[in-house]
């Protein structure tokens, strides 16, 4: 797997993730609440519009955009919570370790000092790379593990 890096998706710029998920499949499995097909205006208005909130591009080596996430205050300031996490097909096989890695260092940028999230158990895959990452299992709920990783 090449070098993965970050852009800041600051101001807005939802045309990637439009691309990124133009699957049914994918938006619904992204933000099971969002319609299909994409709607940026809803992205911009309702998943993405907390002002403290920050999402980003992950981008290839050639600056292609080939995933995507967001960082929401959790409980406090102090904690992100990891949203919205997408990775393309064509970057998938190695990408999840880079892609958390560059998530736990933008959520220490932006002061925090843990990152939680939620994962399907289903994802296999996704949980498989948040447990090697070192995040801790705080619980079980309809479906979704509940994880939690310091990074300070």
């Amino acid at each position: 797997m090449s070098a993965l890096t970050l852009r800041p998706n600051a101001p807005f710029d939802l045309a990637p993730l439009a691309r990124l998920l133009a699957e049914e499949g994918d938006l619904a499995r992204v933000n099971p609440s969002a319609k299909h097909p994409f709607d940026p205006l809803e992205w911009r208005e309702k998943w993405l519009a907390e002002p403290d909130d920050a999402s980003f591009y992950v981008l290839d080596q050639s600056g292609k955009e080939v995933g995507f996430f967001a960082l929401r205050v959790g409980i406090g300031p102090e904690v992100r919570h990891l949203v919205y996490v997408f990775v393309a097909e064509e970057a998938r096989g190695g990408a999840g370790e880079a892609v958390t890695q560059l998530a736990e260092q933008a959520a220490r940028d932006l002061g925090a000092l843990s990152v939680t999230l939620k994962v399907e158990l289903d994802n296999a895959p996704a949980l498989k790379t948040y447990q090697s990452a070192g995040f801790e299992e705080l619980g079980r709920s309809r479906g979704m593990a509940t994880m939690r990783r310091d990074v300070d």
